[in-house]
């Protein structure tokens, strides 16, 4: 019996920065996981996997990264993720420099 499908989201790396950035709904990366589109469709997911990772113009090394939702956003399922997400771990700077949240628009 195959396992059931969790929830993901797309993920890469920016092409230019380096920054992990995440597919939104809107199809634009946002480098904030809160605003990255939760997907619940394999298929759908698969998709829009193949769709990010024919984008290699903007971003490098497209996977989809396992989620838990949650009533403020998406958060990461696997450590390996809250990792990429916090950024270079040798000393504070870009993303551990900045606020955890995204600027309210």
């Amino acid at each position: 019996m195959p396992a059931s499908f969790t929830p993901k989201v797309v993920t890469a790396n920016a092409l230019l920065e380096g920054d992990v950035v995440y597919l939104t709904e809107a199809d634009t990366w946002s480098r904030h996981l809160a605003e990255a589109d939760v997907l619940t469709d394999e298929a759908d997911a698969q998709i829009r996997l193949i769709d990010a990772s024919s984008r290699s113009g903007e971003v490098v090394g497209v996977y989809l990264a396992d989620v838990t939702p949650d009533q403020n956003g998406p958060k990461p399922a696997h450590f390996r993720e809250a990792f990429r997400m916090r950024g270079p771990s040798n000393y504070a700077h870009g993303k551990q420099a900045e606020p955890a949240t995204p600027p309210r628009t």
